[in-house]
């Protein structure tokens, strides 16, 4: 059985549903918080579970019976992650597991300007610690994130931010069809860290900004911000200094190309080419 924690997030939710496409539904399973929230995958025969990450008890029993354990990262940040993280690792461990399967990021790594890469490369560090086999996700970044990093740009054209640098958006949608290509064994095993699993462009803000001014028709400008003004904003809009701390960390991680690969990989797993940014920015423009 293949448990996929967080399986009502956005990201895990996917993964779950895609699953069902390649995979019969008693062989699939989801670990959640609120189990309420998942009644229509449990009518449609996959086992829900509740647990969190702080419960060893529960993710054990959570993950009774499991093969295979999708840990679908936290969302915290340092420490904390990491202890989380290890709690299911542990309990995957002890219920038979003999894979867990990690959601990470192309540019995990301790020496990053972003410090969730921190926790990515952490969490890797401990997986290869523990007794069980593991595949580390080396996902890209989300597109649905250029939204709030364009700011105003959807509504008047103008792309206010720092200075930035190529990034490989990819959709939910792609990575989580990669995830659930893994899990099943379709594309082989993947031991350790995958190749990054990036769309075959990366796109700096301008380049976005260009590609929304096609769609709508209205003129483009990227105005970039300095550092310190950026940061004043943040703070003046009560932001908690750990969240003004990362987004800082993202511009700066994209300028020195942290971001800025391209691989083949996602689209192999796939079968397909990755949804390309203009195909994004266009069902954001249509929820505008």
């Amino acid at each position: 059985m293949i448990i996929v924690t967080g399986g009502t997030g956005k990201l895990g939710r996917a993964i779950v549903e895609d699953l069902l496409r390649r995979a019969p539904a008693d062989r699939v399973g989801v670990s959640v918080r609120d189990p309420g929230r998942a009644q229509d995958l449990e009518a449609r025969g996959v086992r829900v579970r509740q647990s969190d990450f702080a419960d060893a008890v529960a993710l054990r029993r959570a993950f009774e019976g499991a093969s295979q354990v999708l840990l679908v990262s936290s969302g915290r940040l340092g420490e904390e992650a990491v202890r989380l993280h290890r709690n299911v690792v542990d309990a995957a461990r002890d219920a038979g597991a003999r894979r867990v399967v990690y959601t990470s990021h192309m540019a995990a790594s301790l020496d990053s300007l972003f410090p969730p890469m921190w926790t990515h490369a952490a969490t890797e560090a401990m997986l290869r610690e523990s007794e069980l086999a593991f595949t580390a996700l080396r996902n890209g970044f989300y597109g649905d994130s250029t939204r709030f990093l364009m700011g105003d740009a959807f509504r008047t054209g103008e792309v206010n931010a720092p200075q930035d640098g190529p990034v490989s958006w990819t959709t939910h949608a792609d990575l989580a069809g990669a995830a659930a290509a893994v899990l099943t064994g379709e594309q082989g095993r993947f031991e350790g860290p995958t190749p990054p699993l990036l769309a075959p462009e990366a796109l700096d803000l301008a380049q976005l900004g260009a590609q929304l001014a096609e769609l709508t028709g209205r003129p483009s400008r990227r105005v970039v911000v300095p550092d310190a003004e950026y940061r004043a904003g943040l703070v003046a809009r009560s932001l908690p200094p750990e969240r003004i701390e990362t987004m800082l960390g993202l511009f700066a991680a994209a300028r020195r190309g942290e971001f800025a690969a391209t691989d083949p990989m996602l689209g192999e797993l796939l079968g397909r080419t990755p949804e390309t940014m203009r195909g994004v920015l266009a069902r954001q423009l249509a929820e505008v």
